[in-house]
Formats: C-alpha cells, sequence, structure tokens
C-alpha cells in the first residue's frame, strides 16, 4: 500500500493525538468522552506513524507529495 499521509498531514495528526492524551492526563476529559477521543486519539496516531490512512484510500484523497521516479 502506497503512503497517502503528506509531512502537515502527519504533523496535525500527531499534534491531535497529542492534545487528547494531555486532556486525559490531566482529567479534564473523563468517562464515555476520554473512550472516544482515546480511540480516535490512537487511530491519528497510528496513522500517522504508518503514513496510510485506510479512509483516504476509498474517496480518493492523497495529500502525499508525488515521489519522482
Amino acid at each position: 500500500m502506497n503512503t497517502n499521509i503528506g509531512k502537515l498531514d502527519k504533523v496535525i495528526r500527531l499534534s491531535i493525538a497529542l492534545i487528547i492524551g494531555l486532556l486525559y492526563l490531566l482529567n479534564i476529559i473523563t468517562g464515555t468522552v476520554a473512550i472516544v477521543l482515546g480511540v480516535i486519539g490512537a487511530s491519528m496516531l497510528i496513522t500517522s506513524l504508518v503514513g496510510i490512512c485506510p479512509l483516504y484510500s476509498p474517496l480518493g484523497i492523497n495529500t502525499c507529495k508525488k515521489q519522482k521516479a
């Protein structure tokens, strides 16, 4: 599978994941909201580290710059 997440997209996803983690650690979010945001944050962290977003492929989105052959 080809990378479909660009550098800016990775930074934004990683930042959101870190903010969600920080909010959880500071007990600003709790309960069901913390679980839902935790799942979202974990998926953003994983996709930013791997560089592939499974939702981008069916939608035809690619934020990664094309590589020269």
